[in-house]
């Protein structure tokens, strides 16, 4: 056996020390938590009066949300923050899973769109510290995913487009940070509800104080005159692909040759764009869209022989940009899959822990919560420049998931983390800056 064997073999294991924070960098968010007035906010806004669980839902939210931080995926993960002293890092008390458990399915509609008056409440807040845009110009991405779902015990989980049994959530993400502005829980098979969200999620980026132009960036499912209508009523400026039927191939296919212009392309590719007016309607009600077009085809001659047509995407506009300016612009929406993919890997939405949808609703609330508090954190704790994307991931590792001990000096709490940890100057930096934030309430 090698010596490296026998000397790890030699090491006693045991689990009783009382004074270890298992996640001591909890303490940087947790204190964000405070600034922002959270727990006060849910107490005062999520009125669960007479339902069964429903009492001080302050604590609980931000439970499941520290939970999430911390890297959970389930309900039962919540035990991991009464371990040691880890509790102490956080500004209200720890509720156990079974607790936590009967809170979620005490939810209903009215009950979800209250914690949804919390988010925005939440961001507003967030925004006035420093985290929001502003009047400089504000690009939002939508989008929905699929949350799946496996076996029948589901509320609500449907086969969809995709047929994949789960949910189909809606998303909307501001590009430049990546936080979720607005979340709707759908089931598995709807496809409704934009016109309504996007209103919503309009009024609430204004109440939260993005005062400068906005522009809204979406797939073709989000494609309908109605959206755009509501839009063009809100002043949002409008970027949307559209599918690719008879009518749109004819329009493409009447662009002249020398319309298009070459765009640079990843290698073995070569790309091309044009613009033409999609013009759909009868006379009364006709409208005239400015259409752009993307084709692309590959240059490798052994690829080529395979495949030697040019594919296109299309999608309108109202937006007054050079052709390839505003080509390269619409495809920056694919950044949104980034946010949808930190959510779901980084934030909780993995896993949708309740055989209730409204249950499961207010977990996608949670995790919301823990999404764009992570990257508050990051923007007002200065962690990386505001032009670096936030990973949860990346952030967990090097903000909150290192041990720490917490002691008394002379009457005084200390917490105490590893000696030469490699992000310790800008652990303290963040907590600091965070610590000088004023109390919102």
């Amino acid at each position: 056996m090698a010596s490296v064997s026998r000397g790890l073999d030699r090491i006693e294991v045991t689990f009783d020390d009382p004074s270890l924070v298992a996640d001591a960098g909890l303490i940087v968010p947790a204190t964000l938590m405070v600034r922002l007035g959270l727990e006060e906010l849910v107490n005062a806004t999520v009125k669960l009066v007479g339902r069964v669980g429903g009492a001080r839902p302050g604590r609980k939210v931000l439970t499941l949300v520290a939970t999430i931080l911390a890297g959970g995926s389930h309900i039962d993960h919540s035990d991991r923050l009464r371990a040691g002293a880890t509790h102490r890092v956080l500004p209200f008390r720890v509720m156990a899973p079974s607790t936590l458990g009967t809170f979620l399915r005490s939810f209903t509609f009215g009950h979800i769109r209250q914690l949804d008056a919390v988010i925005a409440e939440a961001i507003r807040r967030a925004w006035s510290l420093g985290a929001g845009p502003g009047r400089s110009p504000m690009t939002i991405d939508m989008d929905s995913t699929i949350c799946g779902v496996y076996g029948k015990a589901k509320q609500g989980a449907a086969y969809g487009y995709t047929r994949i049994l789960g949910y189909h959530p809606l998303l909307a993400t501001w590009a430049a940070s990546g936080e979720v502005l607005h979340a709707r829980m759908r089931k598995g098979s709807s496809q409704r509800g934009h016109k309504r969200f996007v209103s919503e999620l309009v009024a609430r980026v204004r109440r939260a104080g993005a005062g400068g132009p906005l522009v809204v960036r979406a797939d073709a499912g989000f494609f309908s005159y109605a959206l755009i209508d509501t839009l063009t009523r809100l002043e949002v400026a409008w970027s949307i692909t559209v599918q690719i039927g008879s009518h749109i191939r004819g329009c493409i296919e009447a662009i002249d040759e020398s319309a298009w212009e070459a765009i640079v392309y990843p290698d073995g590719g070569a790309a091309q764009v044009a613009e033409t007016t999609y013009v759909t309607g009868a006379k009364s009600g006709q409208r005239h869209l400015r259409l752009v077009v993307r084709r692309t085809r590959l240059t490798d001659p052994a690829q080529q022989a395979f495949w030697p047509d040019w594919r296109h995407h299309a999608f309108v506009t109202d937006l007054d940009m050079p052709t390839i300016d505003v080509d390269k612009f619409h495809r920056d929406h694919a950044r949104v899959e980034l946010a949808i993919r930190d959510l779901k890997e980084g934030a909780g939405l993995e896993h949708c822990p309740s055989g209730r949808f409204f249950a499961n609703a207010a977990w996608l609330g949670c995790a919301v919560l823990a999404h764009n508090l992570l990257r508050w954190t990051a923007r007002l704790g200065h962690l990386h420049h505001d032009d670096h994307l936030t990973v949860a991931r990346t952030m967990r590792s090097r903000l909150v998931a290192l041990p720490g001990r917490l002691v008394n000096r002379s009457g005084r709490l200390v917490l105490r983390l590893p000696d030469r940890w490699p992000w310790a100057t800008s652990f303290t930096v963040a907590l600091d800056r965070i610590r000088a934030l004023p109390l919102l309430t």
